[in-house]
């Protein structure tokens, strides 16, 4: 599996600590070439409005 499809189906189980945690991860996976821009802004998205 890849970054990108783990993390989704972390956010989509909500099995993350909080919302800031899986942030952070996901920028670092972007940081570090991962996931990708678009990859990201999705996955970002996909956390429930505030």
């Amino acid at each position: 599996m890849t970054t990108y499809t783990l993390c989704k189906k972390v956010i989509e189980n909500k099995t993350y600590g909080t919302e800031e945690e899986m942030q952070i991860k996901l920028d670092v996976f972007m940081l570090n070439n991962r996931i990708t821009q678009d990859q990201y802004n999705e996955l970002v998205g996909m956390f429930p409005a505030q």
